[in-house]
C-alpha cells in the first residue's frame, strides 16, 4: 500500500514520516491552505529526504508558470492538482514535471474525463477537500474510479484507514489532518499508527491468511522503478 504523508511544514515531521515507512510527502503551495510551505523550506526539508521518497507539491488552481516556478525551485518529483484545472492544464504540466497526480471529489463529474487529463495517479477526496471530513465511501462503490493507481483521502486516520482499504481497495492513501497536533504539525504517535494500519491492511477479497505473491510481507511501492512514471 502506497502511503502518501501529506501537508509537511517541517524537517522534522519529513523526515519522521519517512523514517516510519512513508512512500511520499506532500508539501503544500496553495495560498488558502492551513499548511501552506514555503518553497524555500520545502527545499531544505528535500535535500534531506532518501532518493527514493516520492516528493509532491499541491497546488490549487494557481497560474501554470507559478506552479513550474515552485517545482524548479524545489525540485519535487510530482505534482498533484487539487483545484478545477481542465486537462489541457494538467497535459501542460505533465510534459514538464516527471509524475502528475490529479485530484477529485468523490462524486466529481470531472472524473468521467479522467483519461484525458494522462495523470500517473488519481486522488480522491472528500466533497470539501482539504477538510479532513470522511466521505461516504460508497460513492466509489456505485462510480468507481477507472484508473490503475487511485489514492484514497479525505478524514483517513488510524482507527478507519484499514476499513478504507478494505471497503474501497485503493492503490494509495494520502491522510494529512489524521495524523496532525495541530494543522501543519504531524503527531509521531498518530503517524505511526496510520502507517502501520494502512501497511497491514488487506481488501476484502485478499487471501485471508494474510498472504500474498510473495511471503516477505508487503514491500514499499518503489516509484522510480516504474518506467510509467518517468517522462
Amino acid at each position: 500500500m502506497f502511503v502518501k504523508i501529506c501537508g509537511v511544514t517541517s524537517e522534522e515531521d519529513g523526515l519522521l514520516s519517512v523514517a516510519l515507512g512513508a512512500d511520499a510527502v506532500g508539501f503544500n503551495f496553495s495560498p488558502t491552505s492551513k499548511r501552506q510551505t514555503r518553497p524555500s523550506l520545502a527545499r531544505d526539508i528535500i535535500r534531506r529526504l532518501p532518493p527514493e521518497i516520492l516528493t509532491v507539491a499541491i497546488f490549487r488552481d494557481q497560474a501554470r508558470e507559478h506552479v513550474l516556478e515552485a517545482v524548479n525551485a524545489t525540485r519535487v518529483r510530482a505534482v498533484q492538482l487539487h483545484g478545477h484545472e481542465p486537462p489541457e492544464y494538467a497535459q501542460w504540466i505533465h510534459e514538464r514535471v516527471p509524475v502528475l497526480i490529479q485530484a477529485f471529489a468523490a462524486g466529481d463529474p470531472g472524473l468521467d474525463q479522467l483519461a484525458e487529463y494522462g495523470a500517473d495517479a488519481v486522488l480522491v477526496d472528500s466533497p470539501l477537500p482539504g477538510s479532513g471530513e470522511i466521505f461516504d465511501w460508497r460513492i466509489l462503490e456505485r462510480a468507481p474510479v477507472n484508473h490503475p493507481r487511485m489514492i484514497l483521502a479525505g478524514g483517513l486516520d488510524a482507527d478507519n484507514v484499514a476499513e478504507a482499504i478494505r471497503a474501497v481497495r485503493p492503490w494509495g492513501v494520502d491522510v494529512a489532518s489524521g495524523v496532525e497536533s495541530s494543522p501543519g504539525r504531524k503527531d509521531p504517535v498518530k503517524l505511526r499508527a496510520f502507517i502501520e494500519a494502512a501497511k497491514t491492511a488487506m481488501p476484502d477479497d485478499a487471501d485471508s491468511t494474510g498472504g500474498s505473491e510473495s511471503d516477505s510481507g508487503p514491500t514499499p511501492f518503489d516509484w522510480q522503478e516504474d518506467p510509467s512514471l518517468w517522462r
